[in-house]
């Protein structure tokens, strides 16, 4: 396990930011880690990165104590924040050339990683060009530079995609995709961007004032409970109160014309074809009601 917490908690004055917090990690794998604001994201990103200590619990990161050996994790740890910030005088190599010397990679070795990085990103063609000159989806891809050339064990990634357009952030989740396969780089994904979540992300975890509300592979949350919906035409009144009445009935919408839109448990199949050929109707489509990313996030946080 790359990432182990246990019981972790975090009190800012009288307001608890982590309750109770278990979080585990595979090494290898890609993690989303979903919330709205105060959720506790934020506040399990410091704790983990040793910028912040917990009030109570334990941490592990790639076997050691953030509390104890900061610094160890920081050299096997990459982050970007939601807000980077760079030199803006300097180009994109002379910023990543002083992120290699404060971690003490020889001059070399530096060049290498700092090329491949670049060639990685897209920005080679622009890699000494003053930084102020950057768009701000081109500062996100240098800030995924700037994870890269740490070559670390696990890259903690707070909205990586913010700002970029549609097709900037395909080709940064593709990116991402290939350091685990490739690379054999385990991934945190903090995002709002359900989609994006669901697209690239081995598990998720769905974390609700401070706790761990929902955790699992996406296949698994959104196969839970899924049921199935019916298209019913040649429906009369009577069908329409019949399938209201009914408790296997999730929902019924009038589509007008004698047309209904019925959502039913899982199971209740042969029940919605009884009833329907009871009252003359017919059933013209039947189909697996299959839940997104989005409809688990909902379940916990739209009230």
């Amino acid at each position: 396990m790359i990432v182990e917490t246990k019981g972790l908690r975090k009190r800012y004055n009288h307001v608890w930011a982590l309750d109770g917090l278990d979080l585990f990690v595979q090494e290898g794998e890609i993690f989303g880690l979903l919330g709205p604001n105060g959720s506790g994201k934020t506040t399990t990103i410091l704790v983990l990165l040793g910028l912040t200590e917990p009030t109570a619990g334990t941490a592990r990161v790639c076997g050691y104590d953030p509390v104890r050996e900061p610094l160890a994790v920081k050299r096997v740890v990459g982050y970007l924040p939601e807000k980077v910030g760079f030199y803006e005088e300097l180009s994109a190599w002379e910023n990543l050339r002083l992120l290699t010397r404060l971690n003490g990679i020889p001059e070399p070795e530096a060049r290498k990683r700092i090329e491949e990085a670049l060639e990685q990103v897209g920005l080679r063609e622009v890699a000494h060009r003053p930084v102020s000159t950057y768009s701000h989806g081109m500062r996100r891809r240098l800030g995924i530079a700037d994870v890269l050339v740490k070559k670390p064990r696990l890259a903690i990634l707070d909205e990586p995609t913010s700002g970029i357009d549609p097709e900037g952030a395909m080709e940064t989740l593709d990116l991402i995709k290939r350091l685990r396969d490739e690379g054999g780089m385990t991934v945190i994904l903090s995002s709002h961007l359900l989609y994006q979540v669901q697209r690239i992300c081995d598990r998720v975890g769905v974390l609700h004032r401070g706790k761990m509300v929902a955790e699992g592979r996406i296949s698994e949350l959104i196969g839970q409970g899924q049921g199935y919906w019916a298209l019913v035409e040649g429906a009369t009144a009577a069908l329409r109160a019949r399938l209201d009445s009914e408790e296997w009935t999730l929902s019924v919408e009038d589509l007008g014309e004698g047309r209904l839109r019925v959502t039913l448990e899982e199971g209740a199949q042969p029940k919605l074809f009884r009833v329907v050929a009871e009252e003359g109707g017919v059933i013209t489509e039947l189909r697996p009601k299959v839940r997104t990313l989005e409809d688990i996030y909902l379940q916990y946080f739209q009230e």
